[in-house]
């Protein structure tokens, strides 16, 4: 039987499939995709405790349904997607390298050079499903810099590891790691 850990997210319950990084560690898998009740859960909580901003910027993929129910609530026009690979449709692209946990492989990120220049001296509220290692979080900030956008918020639904304790992020609820066994390591 494969081990979970539930969790209150929202003011909803989810069983969080546990996967192992290695033979001592497993992570729980937080996965909104195809859960639109926990989707607007989140964003509406989200949006709760978010600074003012003008645009939303997340990183693909994990972060686009977040992102784009976010904009939703509040009828924004628009939301910016951080791209792992230039679209025939992308022009002036900026782009920056990232290593994410759930990932075993350094990655590219790309904004598309329309949307960089819509972030010039706007306030950008970055958003994400889970914060760890903050990997991803620094190639979005380095990518709205280059974009001359002014970053007021990094928010996440799940807090994870070192994230947990960073004075610069907004999440909802903190995700433990876990020892191989499924038991939660104390921090």
């Amino acid at each position: 039987m494969a081990l979970t850990y539930r969790m209150k997210i929202a003011g909803l319950e989810r069983d969080l499939p546990l996967c192992p990084l290695n033979d001592e560690l497993s992570i729980g898998a937080f996965v909104i995709f195809g859960d639109c009740e926990l989707t607007e859960a989140c964003a509406r909580e989200m949006l709760k405790r978010a600074p003012e901003f003008d645009y939303i910027i997340t990183a693909e993929s994990k972060g686009i349904p977040l992102a784009y129910e976010m904009a939703r609530q509040i009828k924004a026009p628009k939301w910016m997607l951080a791209r792992k690979g230039i679209k025939l449709y992308m022009r002036d692209v900026i782009g920056v390298e990232v290593r994410s946990i759930t990932t075993d492989h350094v990655q590219k990120l790309y904004i598309d050079g329309n949307d960089a220049e819509l972030m010039k001296g706007k306030r950008i509220l970055i958003v994400d499903d889970v914060i760890s290692t903050g990997e991803s979080l620094r190639a979005l900030e380095e990518l709205v810099v280059k974009a001359g956008g002014n970053i007021v918020g990094r928010m996440a639904v799940l807090a994870e590891g070192d994230a947990q304790t960073r004075s610069d992020i907004i999440y909802l609820e903190k995700l433990p790691l876990f020892k191989s066994d499924g038991t939660v390591i104390e921090e």
